[in-house]
């Protein structure tokens, strides 16, 4: 392991990248990992969606077929020698779906690794965490910090709450939230999946056209719902009022076009793309699930709604419609706090701590053993 003054070496352990928080997350370590001296690496097996501009500024080794059940031990002996002349210090797993591939990697390495949990977990779900070289783990709320500590039997100073960070644009270059002059956009981002509650955000929608025709329904993100998320707004009879934006590397020009975002999910982890949301200044409206709660201050920061109440959501929308100033002192404040609280310098210094704390630590004889 390295002497304190030296450089200490991180491999954060992702799968596939694509256009949602926690890969978000990743690149963002990788970025800005350097400025609390530590230096980065990030290894995946699917590096398309990441832009080519970010992928110049990290080192990022692709790695294809590593999550398949046939070629991923094979692939993860390849890695495992590449790595081999420059071993990590500490591994860092950034989703929970690769933690069989990095138990085996971290054994055979012999480093220790830490593991982010981003979500709630499936019912029953138990994580294969293995206990010789997991360190420590990471969750991005207190509510997954909860579940992990009464569902998977960990114990409570093995888990700690490190808040996912998003950087805090210029203010400047869009109209004002429901500004008078252009047509309102009620949007949502990211990945379209049966968790995220989209189809009672389509029958929001419903409900608000009925009530008022000019307003627009925008939702940015692909995934396999994407077919039935469009079949659905035709047979509501609104298709001409949504618009679906796919094929995205970030959620950056979605977000700027909305005046108000809506996060209406079943379950939610934290909520990052609310986060980048509110750094915009942007009314949000989100289901009170999960992470929400360590974020959201209703009617201060942002509207809580019940999950999967389509009705209520459209209620809340109308509120907000009717009332563009209060709208626009609910994005501002939403903005204040995401840069006093969640901003991503403290989420990389904090977990830049972990890797201090954890890396100083080896195995002997299967035993955790810190160094003098």
């Amino acid at each position: 392991m390295p002497e304190s003054d030296e450089e200490l070496n991180v491999l954060l352990l992702a799968g596939h990248f694509e256009v949602r928080g926690s890969s978000a997350y990743s690149l963002r370590l990788a970025e800005r990992l350097p400025d609390h001296g530590i230096s980065a690496r990030i290894v995946c097996s699917d590096a398309q969606q990441v832009q080519a501009d970010r992928r110049a500024r990290i080192a990022l080794l692709e790695y294809r077929r590593m999550q398949t059940p046939i070629w991923g031990r094979v692939v993860m002996d390849w890695i495992s020698d590449d790595l081999s002349d420059d071993v990590p210090d500490i591994i860092h797993i950034q989703s929970r779906k690769i933690l069989r591939r990095a138990n085996w990697l971290a054994k055979e390495l012999k480093r220790p690794y830490v593991l982010t949990v981003h979500d709630s977990l499936q019912p029953r779900e138990k994580l294969a965490i293995d206990p010789t070289w997991c360190r420590h783990v990471i969750a991005v709320s207190e509510p997954v910090r909860m579940e992990l500590l009464k569902n998977q039997k960990l114990s409570h100073d093995t888990v700690s709450v490190i808040h996912s960070g998003v950087d805090l644009p210029a203010e400047f270059g869009n109209p004002p939230v429901l500004d008078p002059g252009h047509v309102p956009v009620i949007g949502t981002a990211g990945p379209l999946e049966a968790v995220k509650g989209l189809p009672f955000f389509l029958g929001a929608a419903q409900q608000v056209l009925a009530r008022r025709e000019s307003v627009e329904f925008l939702i940015a993100g692909a995934g396999p719902e994407e077919r039935n998320l469009r079949r659905l707004a035709r047979d509501l009879g609104i298709a001409k009022h949504v618009t679906f934006v796919t094929n995205l590397l970030d959620f950056s020009q979605s977000l700027s076009a909305m005046d108000v975002f809506c996060l209406p999910s079943l379950r939610q982890g934290l909520g990052t793309i609310m986060l980048e949301a509110m750094a915009r200044g942007k009314a949000v409206i989100a289901s009170g699930v999960g992470g929400v709660y360590s974020i959201v201050r209703n009617n201060e920061t942002g509207l809580v709604v019940p999950p999967s109440n389509s009705q209520q959501l459209a209620d809340r929308i109308m509120e907000l419609l009717d009332d563009p100033a209060r709208a626009r002192a609910i994005g501002q404040r939403a903005r204040t706090q995401v840069q006093n609280e969640f901003g991503v310098d403290g989420m990389v210094g904090q977990t830049a701590d972990v890797y201090r704390k954890f890396a100083q630590t080896k195995v002997t004889n299967g035993k955790s053993k810190a160094h003098a």
